[in-house]
């Protein structure tokens, strides 16, 4: 882990405690730990789920977001496997870890 992750207060499972301190350079180290480098549309997802988040004050599970991105951003994008590409270690899960938000309700 970097240093700036070491120094934030986050939960056993790694996500942040106050979302105060996510900042996108955060975001990217996160992706960094985990061998990804995040592109324009690793972007798209996290600042969607940000968007969500604000509005609805929960991060969504696995099928409300692909439902979601699907209506904003397309089909080709609204699918499973477009974001298990992008995320593979969860789309919802690994996406709001790099978000800053808290685990998506429903996921284990």
């Amino acid at each position: 882990m970097s240093a700036l992750i070491d120094t934030l207060e986050t939960d056993h499972e790694g996500y942040l405690r106050r979302r105060s301190d996510w900042t996108p350079e955060l975001a990217n180290e996160l992706a960094a730990a985990d061998d990804i480098e995040l592109t324009e549309a690793h972007w798209e997802v996290i600042n969607f789920l940000q968007e969500y988040y604000e509005n609805y004050e929960i991060a969504p599970a696995i099928r409300i977001l692909t439902k979601q991105i699907g209506k904003r951003y397309g089909r080709e994008k609204g699918n499973s496997k477009y974001l298990y590409e992008l995320f593979p270690r969860g789309p919802a899960k690994q996406a709001c870890r790099y978000a800053g938000l808290p685990k998506p309700t429903g996921c284990v």
